[in-house]
């Protein structure tokens, strides 16, 4: 899995790992959680593809967008 560019030198991710409609995400304190497409919708799954390839936006867009809406085991 690659490991988060980080262009703007302050992100809290540190790897990502793309799905055809997930996206799962490690963050700095080990933490990582997975958005899928059931949950947070298509389109977020696609931007935050776009923005963890860019290096660049991924946390913020997770904040404002997506926060808490990650996958939950039942």
């Amino acid at each position: 899995m690659p490991r988060y560019r980080n262009l703007d030198g302050n992100s809290g991710v540190t790897r990502y790992e793309l799905g055809a409609d997930w996206i799962q995400v490690w963050f700095v304190n080990g933490e990582d959680y997975r958005y899928s497409a059931a949950n947070v919708g298509m389109e977020h799954v696609l931007n935050m593809h776009a923005l963890a390839r860019a290096g660049k936006g991924l946390a913020g867009y997770i904040s404002k967008h997506v926060h808490d809406d990650y996958d939950r085991e039942a």
